[in-house]
């Protein structure tokens, strides 16, 4: 009997990327969130230690806000 690690790769199966992805994302999200709240930083300052796009940080800082009211 084949095992099935011996044809299917896990690394290459579509919604395996998809969940890293939104994992990365989630993670991402979670220290642009601790650098603005907790550090007060600007959304270039908050770009540049997170390793993301200012428009990625503007988003997270619009969600804060939401949440604020």
């Amino acid at each position: 009997m084949l095992k099935t690690a011996s044809f299917f790769k896990v690394e290459k199966d579509l919604f395996y990327k998809q969940g890293e992805e939104k994992g990365a994302e989630q993670k991402s999200y979670e220290v642009v969130s601790n650098l603005i709240l907790d550090f007060g930083f600007n959304d270039e300052q908050a770009a540049r230690a997170s390793q993301t796009s200012i428009d990625f940080v503007k988003k997270v800082r619009a969600d804060l806000d939401k949440k604020k009211k």
